[in-house]
């Protein structure tokens, strides 16, 4: 009896059509995975930028006024600091004209 070459088994198929599926599906799982890190990562890149120049703004004022500014908004008036108030939260708490005050970032 002959036996057909072309003729394959179940088992022949199921490798033939669910291994590269099952190997897209892992590559774009990677994909995702790797840029929604990279989105959280520009993320919180993008806080520590404006926490960074909201310090550099306060320390310039203390070097050329004498005393720390009182406020947030004297450092966005005068000083030209950009806060997006729909994506952060700005805490900003003044101790004494001479001592640095507290300043954190969070996004919303």
């Amino acid at each position: 009896m002959k036996r057909n070459i072309y003729r394959k088994g179940a088992a022949d198929f199921l490798k033939a059509a669910i291994l590269p599926v099952l190997f897209t599906l892992a590559v774009m799982a990677m994909i995702m995975y790797g840029l929604r890190e990279t989105e959280n990562s520009s993320k919180s890149e993008a806080v520590r930028i404006l926490e960074d120049s909201i310090r550099r703004a306060v320390v310039m004022s203390y070097a050329v006024e004498g005393r720390y500014p009182e406020s947030i908004s004297y450092i966005e008036q005068v000083y030209k600091v950009h806060i997006d108030w729909s994506r952060y939260i700005v805490h900003y708490q003044i101790f004494a004209s001479n001592l640095m005050p507290d300043i954190m970032v969070i996004e919303k």
